[in-house]
């Protein structure tokens, strides 16, 4: 008997930062002000914290 693969129910998200298709599972993630930003590695997520801590320097303006 042969048996048919069924595929995997795997859902992905996007990078926040390079938009790399990721699955959920292995995603990092961060809570950001409204929602979910999910990364797919440390560096990226780095970045993105980065820029999030720089946006929040200028709005409360600081130099």
């Amino acid at each position: 008997m042969i048996e048919t693969l069924k595929p995997t129910d795997v859902e992905y998200v996007k990078c926040e930062v390079c938009l790399k298709e990721v699955p959920k599972s292995e995603a990092q993630n961060a809570e950001a002000r409204d929602y979910v930003a999910y990364f797919c590695g440390l560096e990226c997520y780095e970045q993105w914290e980065a820029e999030q801590m720089k946006e929040r320097t200028q709005e409360a303006g600081e130099p």
